[in-house]
């Protein structure tokens, strides 16, 4: 039986953070390739540093592309973030490209042929979670981390705070009786700022964005309310450290209060399961709780590199089911096609939606118009209400 009373933390980082703009470039450059084709193979990682933005990797696509169209790609995504700055600039950084073809090897195992289905992209373990503890079915600590800097970020570029630069981190500390949270006990924020503010100023600038996101009442004293704690915050981002894509992975998730399978997400096309396994993980749990027959849901699939079913199906309700783990392990297979083919129809993942994941969590986001976060959509409510 799990804990019932407990205090828990998680962090998160800001889409200047150098490791989330690795992240979005990569992410990027997935949609540019899925938008000339949905089938297009994708596996980019990148590098930034003081002035230098390096990708690598593999692909593969019918549609046409070019070298420049790859690097106008790369440095829009970092103009977008905000960086114009002397040590790292969308317009002026180098960039180096060595994205080359997909192996032939992993080809073959991942392409359907003849009687063979659409193989996985990968083995490996991936996880799904959700909890009632918070509307979008997500775990407080990491949602909350998560929205303060998001509006962090749209006052910095609505200019209303330009006083803010796009490096940044969050993390939150609450209190847990009978599971659920009751109390925030501490905040983090540390912040890149412009020039000539003192950490008083930006303590000052950062405390109404708290107090926005955190429900009433549930500011933490002020001797646990934490500013730049380290002081000065003016050379931040890739210049200040290097970036690499997918070195976030439990800020992309869970806020480490599920288990991860360790496959990063950014950078690779929906045949990877790393990614794909993981967001219908998420959709199943998601579902699960949705549907009321459970209060946490943990869901593992698990598979091999060319072989399209999953290994195996795991279900654990932390001891909150309204209903038999084994039931779901049986039934929600039958409900959704696991194949990497199957997900990847299932939840329409072969558009170009997935620079927009890149910052701020992959989970509890809303479900947009043109597909983008389509595995937070509560859709098998229905079906699984009718097993109970």
């Amino acid at each position: 039986m799990s804990r019932s009373n407990f205090i828990f933390t998680s962090e998160s980082v800001s889409e200047g953070h150098p490791d989330k703009v690795c992240d979005r470039v990569s992410d990027s450059i997935v949609d540019l390739f899925l938008s000339k084709d949905p089938y297009a193979r994708v596996a980019c990682e990148t590098l930034t540093t003081t002035n230098q933005i390096v990708l690598a990797g593999e692909i593969r696509c019918a549609g046409e592309f070019s070298d420049d169209e790859i690097e106008a790609t790369a440095r829009a995504a970092v103009k977008d973030i905000g960086y114009e700055q002397d040590g790292f600039h969308w317009k002026n950084s180098n960039f180096q490209n060595f994205l080359h073809e997909q192996s032939a090897d992993i080809a073959m195992g991942v392409d359907s042929a003849g009687n063979k289905d659409e193989g996985a992209g990968d083995q490996g373990i991936m996880f799904g979670y959700a909890t009632d503890e918070t509307p979008a079915l997500m775990p407080a600590p990491i949602q909350y981390s998560h929205e303060i800097l998001k509006r962090m970020a749209q006052l910095r570029k609505s200019g209303e705070r330009p006083e803010f630069e796009p490096d940044a981190k969050s993390q939150v500390t609450l209190r847990y009786e009978n599971g659920l949270p009751v109390e925030v006990l501490s905040v983090v924020v540390s912040t890149q700022h412009k020039q000539g503010f003192t950490p008083a100023d930006v303590r000052e600038l950062v405390r109404p964005v708290v107090k926005s996101v955190l429900p009433e009442g549930w500011f933490p004293p002020e001797d646990e309310f934490y500013v730049n704690p380290t002081g000065n915050f003016v050379i931040g981002g890739p210049d200040g450290d290097a970036g690499l894509t997918g070195r976030k992975i439990i800020v992309d998730t869970y806020g480490g209060a599920a288990p991860h399978g360790g496959g990063a997400f950014s950078g690779k096309d929906p045949t990877k399961v790393d990614r794909s396994a993981a967001y219908i993980s998420r959709y199943l749990a998601k579902n699960v709780v949705a549907a009321g027959l459970a209060r946490k849901c943990t869901i593992q699939l698990s598979y091999a590199i060319g072989v399209s079913k999953p290994l195996s199906v795991y279900v654990d309700l932390h001891g909150t089911g309204q209903i038999a783990e084994e039931v779901l392990e049986k039934t929600l297979p039958q409900m959704v096609n696991l194949s990497p083919r199957g997900i990847r129809e299932h939840l329409q993942l072969n558009r170009p939606i997935y620079a927009r994941t890149a910052a701020y969590g992959h989970f509890g986001r809303t479900p947009d118009a043109d597909g983008g976060f389509s595995w937070e959509k509560t859709d098998l409510v229905d079906q699984l209400k009718s097993l109970a």
